[in-house]
Order: C-alpha cells, then structure tokens, then sequence
C-alpha cells in the first residue's frame, strides 16, 4: 500500500487519506484516538500515519468505527492484537463489527456491475488489500452518549443507512465532522468529485441514508471529513444539498 496523506486540518484533527479510504486521528496530549482503520493491507500506512503526528501505537486510547465495512476495520484485527485499547460504535454498529450480520456489497452485485472500468480497477484493488475478508472485530463495544471521553471529545450522531448503525462523529470545538461513508467527496469506482452519497451497490438502505443526512446540515463547523475523497470545506447544509441532489 502507498504511503499516506496526512493533514492536520484543526488543531489536534489529522485527516489522513490512503489511495482508496481515509481515516483520521485525534491528538490530546500525548493520547491519540484512531477514528476508521483502512483494508487489513492498510495496516502499515495507518501506522505511518501515526508516526507522522509524532505518536505511537502505546499513545493510542481509543479506537472509534464509522462503520463496519471491511475497508474501514479491516487493520485493526493486527494492529489492535495483544493491546487493551476500546473499540467504540453504535450498538446496532457493535453486532455489524461481531459479524453477527453483514451489511456489504455482495460479490454477485460487484460482477454485475465489472463491465465498467473503475469497477474493474477498484475491485482489483480491493482484492490486492485483503478487502475479501469477512473478518469482525468482536471487541467492539456501544459508546455512551457524548461527547465521548476520549481523546477529541467527539460527539456520535448516528446516521443509520449506509449500514444499519452507521455514525458520523462531530467535533463542535475543532470544526469537524468525521461523516465515515454516509456522505462522501469521491471513490475509486467514480469520476465526480465533491459532497455525494456513495453508489446504490454500496448501501444497505439509500432511503434511510438520505433521511440521516438532514441531521448533519444544522452542526456547527465547517470542516468535513469523509471515509473517502478529499477533505471538504464549507458548510454542511451546502454538503448535504449536493449530496442529496
């Protein structure tokens, strides 16, 4: 996997992007929290990502899951072996996590849709980073209401609809928030760029997904940070409009 892009887009909030997923670390101190962990083949570049905000895996105090997807737990199996570090989400998100359902494109729907390109390419992709796994991880736990004890002090707001218990994680005092896969700025399989839902193989209910975004336009900040495409400045209810349109 290719090194990672690492910006610290408000003070102590690392947004980092990987060719395919992005992920974001929340510095206090010396103390980190790991928001999302990429493929199981992104398992070195969320390392490197942590060492390029001057921090180790023994200052990690928290992990913090969007959603289940394996591109966004798949490194935490390894990385997160041998270490009591929490790993928090929603309660109908924790059960995804175990595995006790799941919630994902299936191959036949990627198949059908191959015959364009980037599918092609993406799935090519997927395939050389472990994303053929369906692997959990059963130390996944509910959070408490927020904002949560842990380094940022994020605030979840639960978006059920690209997974059943889907969470975007608000940052009131920096300006940020962390929109996982309920709102996207681009992906592997698309040409446009900029505040979008991602495609209709890829959510478990659109319906709901579109309903969730209306709780994000009324948050205060600015600064959007979503499980894949650049970083997004403007305000949410602009993003949602787009993404909605």
């Amino acid at each position: 996997m290719s090194t990672p892009t690492v910006t610290e887009v408000a003070d102590g909030v690392h947004f980092v992007q990987s060719k395919a997923v992005n992920w974001t670390l929340l510095t206090d101190g010396d103390a980190l929290t790991l928001v999302d962990g990429g493929y199981p083949g992104d398992h070195d570049a969320v390392l490197s990502s942590i060492e390029q905000v001057g921090r180790t895996l023994d200052d990690l105090a928290a992990v913090l899951v969007t959603h289940a997807h394996v591109d966004h737990i798949g490194s935490l199996p390894k990385l997160l072996s041998g270490r009591d570090v929490p790993v928090l989400t929603s309660e109908t998100e924790a059960r995804h996590a175990h595995r006790d359902f799941l919630e994902q494109a299936t191959p036949l729907q990627v198949v059908a849709a191959s015959w364009r390109p980037r599918v092609l390419g993406w799935s090519l992709y997927v395939m050389s980073a472990g994303g053929m796994t369906k692997a959990g991880v059963p130390e996944a736990r509910p959070f408490a209401a927020g904002p949560l004890d842990v380094p940022g002090r994020p605030v979840p707001i639960v978006t059920p609809g690209h997974t059943s218990g889907h969470t975007c994680y608000h940052l009131p005092d920096a300006g940020v928030l962390i929109t996982g896969d309920a709102l996207i700025t681009g992906h592997l399989i698309v040409a446009r760029t900029g505040p979008q839902m991602v495609a209709p193989m890829f959510q478990h209910d659109a319906g709901a997904n579109r309903q969730s975004l209306e709780a994000l336009r009324s948050l205060s900040g600015e600064v959007l940070l979503p499980g894949h495409g650049s970083a997004w400045h403007g305000s949410y209810a602009d993003a949602v409009d787009q993404a909605l349109a």
